[in-house]
């Protein structure tokens, strides 16, 4: 019998899968850009004092917003190629309060109460351990600072959640879990952070893109697009999927959400 799979052999999965395909999210214009981006940046109550960390930063598009506005941001990853990617944009774009940081969310290398912001958005779902990294966020945080997060959620519809959990998996196979809103309130709460949501929204994406940015096996595209297909009616239409698919060339949407948290104590 195979022993199940311990987190040091998740995470070391999670950076070979994102080290063979970062160079496609510095490109990609879902994390580039988007309104959740930029509900995320206001959220975050920028001065030109602020230090912020983006954790789980990715290619880093979402550290380079913050860096506009604030005094320096500390951008850290679990995958050094996404490092990489980050040190090349902010080259491109004149940037230079940016600090690049190989960690992980779940034992962040940083002192307590060191930070006036910590942002993450489109990370999350790949946390193997959710509770600890809020932990950690909470940790590093001034008593005044606040913690901002977009990621995709799932329902509270349990029939939903699956069909999510169950295409994203197919999709990325370093894919955890999609928490549901009411999920985040209970770990945030567990964390010692009083959280709002402040935005919902539906991410559209194309399908050909979105399986093409993680080099997503034809066999699995074709299982994806086969659940699509005979999804019941209120699936197919709260996912937005088109009545007729032909190839890859479509989109649909997923839901999202912008939650802000501050310590209870602050």
């Amino acid at each position: 019998m195979t022993a199940p799979a311990q987190p040091a052999d998740i995470k070391s999965h999670v950076q070979r899968q994102f080290a063979a395909v970062a160079a496609n999210y510095r490109s990609s214009q879902v994390h580039a850009a988007g309104a959740d981006l930029d509900t995320l940046v206001t959220a975050a109550d920028l001065q030109a004092d602020t230090l912020a960390l983006d954790a789980g930063c990715g290619a880093g598009h979402t550290a380079l917003a913050l860096a506009r506005r604030a005094g320096k941001v500390y951008a850290c990853d679990f995958t050094r190629a996404m490092l990489e990617q980050v040190e090349a944009l902010a080259s491109e774009r004149g940037l230079r309060n940016l600090a690049l940081q190989q960690a992980d969310v779940e034992r962040l290398p940083y002192p307590a109460a060191s930070f006036d912001v910590v942002a993450t958005r489109y990370s999350a779902h790949h946390w193997h351990q959710p509770q600890r990294a809020l932990t950690e966020f909470r940790r590093v945080l001034k008593p005044a600072g606040v913690f901002v997060i977009s990621d995709i959620m799932a329902s509270e519809d349990y029939a939903q959640d699956t069909f999510l959990q169950t295409i994203e998996l197919l999709r990325d196979p370093s894919h955890v879990r999609d928490f549901r809103v009411s999920e985040w309130r209970a770990m945030l709460r567990a964390a010692g952070f009083v959280a709002e949501v402040i935005e919902r929204f539906p991410l559209r994406l194309h399908f050909a893109t979105w399986t093409r940015r993680m080099r997503t096996p034809k066999s699995n595209r074709d299982m994806i697009k086969s659940l699509f297909a005979g999804a019941p009616t209120d699936i197919r239409r709260d996912f937005d999927i088109p009545a007729q698919i032909r190839g890859d060339d479509f989109t649909f949407t997923i839901p999202g959400a912008v939650i802000r948290a501050w310590r209870a104590d602050g």
